[in-house]
């Protein structure tokens, strides 16, 4: 199993070096030209569609840097920061988008800090993912809660969302960047396997905790300075 490991991400790496090079220069030639169009277009329809063709071309991008976050990994630029204002700063950044989609947003901070030494933004991107994975299984009239915790071994952030159930066949793949996890009726895709590439690079967890029919808690725990 350890052998199969080792050729998938070695196969990853080779993929991401390849698309580095031969994709991303069409691709920001494409999202430039677009946005140049755009400044000049004035018919809504136009508009639309080279709006659609930017975005993607940006999707296409994004997926692009995932992949190489696997085939090389970046060196993380570690400071002390207060978990409680990341945790905050993504609250404020989800809170529209779960409005606009009747989502309820629960949150539950402490008031005394949480100081941890790592890579804030890298953390700030793994926790984003964890929260874009649970927007992206629940439907409108949904619920979604984030609770930052400290115990005697950890400090830990869970992600909890009333979506669909997942399958323990299912959990065992959940960061596996090959898997999908679309017959499981949520996404997968690279956002929690790029979680779990960065929590791990901090010396942490990512943890999972779901039944079959309803609902998910997704935990990353960071180590006690």
């Amino acid at each position: 199993m350890e052998e199969l490991e080792r050729h998938k991400l070695d196969a990853m790496k080779e993929l991401a070096y390849g698309a580095s090079h031969e994709i991303n220069n069409p691709l920001a030639n494409i999202a430039a030209r677009a946005q140049t169009l755009l400044r000049e277009e004035t018919q809504p329809d136009r508009r639309r569609s080279l709006e659609a063709i930017h975005q993607q071309a940006m999707r296409a991008h994004e997926m692009i840097s995932d992949l190489m976050l696997f085939a090389r990994p970046p060196q993380l630029v570690c400071k002390p920061f207060d978990v409680r204002e990341l945790v905050s700063e993504l609250v404020a950044k989800l809170a529209a988008e779960a409005a606009s989609r009747q989502i309820k947003l629960n949150w539950k901070i402490p008031e005394q800090p949480i100081l941890f030494t790592g890579d804030r933004q890298q953390l700030y991107v793994a926790l984003g993912a964890v929260c874009d994975n649970a927007l992206e299984a629940i439907g409108r009239d949904s619920e979604i809660s984030i609770t930052l915790g400290k115990t005697d071994e950890s400090t830990a952030i869970r992600v909890t969302d009333n979506g669909p159930g997942i399958p323990s066949e299912v959990r065992e793949h959940m960061f596996d960047p090959f898997y999908s996890g679309r017959e499981a009726g949520r996404g997968l895709g690279f956002g929690l396997s790029k979680c779990w590439r960065i929590v791990t690079q901090h010396g942490g967890s990512v943890d999972v905790e779901s039944n079959d029919e309803l609902g998910a808690t997704i935990t990353i725990r960071l180590p006690l300075e």
